[in-house]
């Protein structure tokens, strides 16, 4: 039981990893049709190029890392997925062929750069609609239904549009440390009206995922555990509230911070609201890991590999850390 619930742990960490990192790294693009200087547009790449690719390698390590723990809950979420997954993979090829074109064209640059918007508004969409399809569940029992369009409902993709906001923001918040004069100015207005979207977003789902399943609902507002429970929504208002303060502010680190915070918080929500199911409401964490001798050997490779990707992670943002005044090309 202690190994599996470490794999679950790891898993975790990874998906919020990834998260966070590639977030703002897609908020960028979310944020390019607003945007319409080619001179802003050109800082705003510039302030990625380094990390942008180091930070989707979370999102290959949490695939295989799923594969090798939990294979039944790959093998059976894989059928009921294809469509998002797909979607979601595309999107991203779309978007890393476009952030590698656009600086080398001259005459098409508009076409790089709207296939670079359009890459990362679909892969956040997606991401949101995976989410949003986890919350809502699949029911009680085994077979899954594998309708192709069961993950499409009212609920999933409101969740879709919610994190397509929410990369925004960490998008505007990432750019506000990284530019300054005009941008920076023009990227704090930006970053109010999205955080006010994200605050009204949060609130949609908080009142409507009860709604969703009924054990959502018993889990979070039944006594004592609404007692126990309480502290994270109002911790989410709190840190909504200061965040705007620190918005008008105009204080540099701390919105980028706070609106990390918020995605942690509301990844937290989401594990409250979904735990022990890898599957919800089918199949539990320990149900769907694999054999013990194979959770044993690919947790060594992880202890191996996980803190190298950490430390490279923190030294390549250590090193590119600072203001971006001007386009960098290479």
């Amino acid at each position: 039981m202690l190994l599996i619930l470490t794999w679950a742990i790891i898993i975790s960490f990874i998906i919020m990893m990834y998260v966070l990192l590639d977030g703002f790294d897609l908020g960028i693009g979310i944020l390019f049709p607003w945007i319409r200087k080619n001179q802003y547009r050109d800082i705003m790449m510039s302030s990625v190029m380094p990390v942008w690719d180091g930070n989707e390698t979370w999102l290959v390590f949490g695939a295989a890392a799923l594969y090798a723990a939990f294979p039944m809950a790959y093998s059976t979420l894989l059928p009921t997925l294809y469509m998002p997954i797909m979607i979601l993979l595309v999107s991203l090829i779309f978007r890393g062929v476009a952030f590698e074109f656009r600086f080398k064209a001259q005459h098409s640059r508009f076409i790089w750069d709207t296939a670079f918007a359009i890459g990362s508004i679909l892969a956040a969409f997606t991401q949101g609609v995976i989410l949003g399809t986890f919350v809502q569940g699949y029911g009680d029992h085994l077979p899954l239904s594998h309708s192709a369009y069961q993950w499409l409902t009212p609920f999933s993709v409101f969740t879709g549009f919610a994190v397509v906001g929410g990369y925004a923001l960490l998008g505007a918040t990432w750019l506000i440390v990284k530019t300054e004069s005009d941008l920076q100015n023009l990227l704090y207005r930006a970053a109010k009206i999205l955080l006010g979207v994200v605050s009204v977003c949060l609130a949609v789902v908080s009142i409507w995922t009860p709604f969703v399943d009924p054990r959502i609902m018993q889990r979070w507002f039944s006594l004592p555990n609404f007692f126990y429970l309480s502290p994270l929504p109002l911790l989410t208002i709190v840190v909504v509230l200061y965040n705007f303060y620190c918005l008008y502010k105009q204080k540099e680190k701390s919105p980028f911070v706070l609106s990390m915070g918020l995605f942690v918080l509301a990844y937290v929500g989401f594990c409250i609201s979904v735990w022990p199911y890898i599957i919800p409401h089918v199949i539990p964490v320990w149900e769907a890991a694999a054999a013990p001798s194979t959770l044993k050997f690919t947790l060594y490779g992880t202890i191996i590999l996980l803190p190298i990707l950490l430390v490279y992670t923190a030294c390549s943002y250590h090193v590119f850390r600072g203001k971006i005044k001007e386009a960098i090309h290479y």
